[in-house]
């Protein structure tokens, strides 16, 4: 757990800033967990611990401004949150860098939330360090943003003076971590427990499904992977996608992953871990039928790559995620 930083003048001011198509249900969950929070450390809090308490409010990027804020944030922790994005690719925002820059040098921790990552990269804060973003924003952040190590499966990463969440309700995991950094983990324990999240140890690869890219214009390796869809529970061998592209081996691999940054190895995988577990969502298959059913003769070793790409047991992905052995418990 996080050692709790108790701010000066037991003030946490938190910045969200709102944009057009902004996830609305994203800040006033954020609000209400922050708020919640502010509660239960007051009522838990031990004799002669510091006073501590979120200051939440939201502004209109288009209408902010660094000396405005600045001077609301004076001898207090603070912290800027980007929220998500819904139902549209983020279009980059001059404002971005001339707000979020000057934050950051007075020492704000600056968080967002999915898409939101977008719009920090734009001010170069992520450049050279680790981040994280949707699953299904992976091709087009790397296109925009080449220079950060960009890590889609952590679902939350927290690099001390930058933090950010991936998928749209990562702003439940967001909001704990702030509690835990600024209240502590008893008070942050309390908060998950009243609106029934679970506190950590989620990844993001549990619920990102396999998404390759078609759109490469390289027509040989799109040859290859049609070919790969329609055979990937067969025997299959590096110089047989080779052959079926009409190139030769390093040629056909450079190129392969050049198109798809994935060996065709790697994709192979990926690919029959997604047929795999569509068959223990929607199957009764036990896992030795579905790792046949998917091209693997070995079932423990279709145990390990499953673990290895999902972060999941087969049998813990399936109590987590298929509807049918929820139907059967409660049968």
């Amino acid at each position: 757990m996080t050692k709790a930083v108790h701010p000066q003048k037991g003030r946490v001011s938190v910045l969200i800033l709102t944009y057009p198509h902004a996830q609305q249900s994203a800040i006033f969950g954020l609000m209400d967990l922050l708020n919640a929070a502010n509660d239960f450390y007051q009522r838990d809090r031990g004799k002669g611990s510091p006073e501590c308490v979120f200051s939440v409010v939201t502004r209109d990027v288009d209408t902010v401004s660094f000396e405005q804020e600045d001077s609301c944030t004076a001898c207090t922790d603070s912290v800027v949150i980007i929220p998500p994005c819904l139902g549209h690719t983020p279009k980059e925002f001059a404002s971005w860098p001339h707000l979020l820059s000057p934050w950051h040098q007075k020492g704000t921790l600056i968080c967002s939330i999915c898409a939101g990552a977008l719009y920090l990269a734009q001010t170069g804060l992520l450049d050279d360090r680790p981040a994280t973003t949707h699953w299904s924003l992976e091709e087009e952040f790397l296109k925009r943003h080449p220079e950060v190590k960009l890590n889609i499966d952590k679902l939350l990463i927290d690099d001390g003076d930058i933090i950010t969440a991936g998928g749209l309700m990562a702003w439940v995991d967001l909001g704990l971590r702030l509690v835990e950094r600024f209240m502590g983990s008893a008070t942050m324990l309390t908060t998950a427990r009243f609106f029934l999240v679970d506190p950590g140890g989620r990844e993001q690869r549990y619920y990102s499904s396999f998404s390759p890219s078609f759109g490469h214009g390289d027509a040989a390796i799109l040859k290859a992977q049609h070919w790969l869809h329609k055979h990937f529970n067969e025997p299959l061998t590096v110089p047989m996608m080779a052959n079926e592209a009409c190139l030769e081996g390093r040629t056909f691999i450079r190129r392969f992953q050049a198109a798809t940054r994935l060996t065709p190895s790697k994709y192979l995988q990926q690919l029959r871990v997604s047929k795999a577990r569509e068959l223990m969502e929607l199957s009764r298959m036990n896992i030795e039928e579905i790792a046949w059913q998917v091209g693997y003769e070995d079932a423990s070793a279709f145990r390990r790559v499953f673990q290895a790409i999902t972060g999941l047991t087969p049998r813990d992905y399936r109590k987590r995620f298929s509807p049918l052995n929820r139907i059967d418990e409660v049968l």
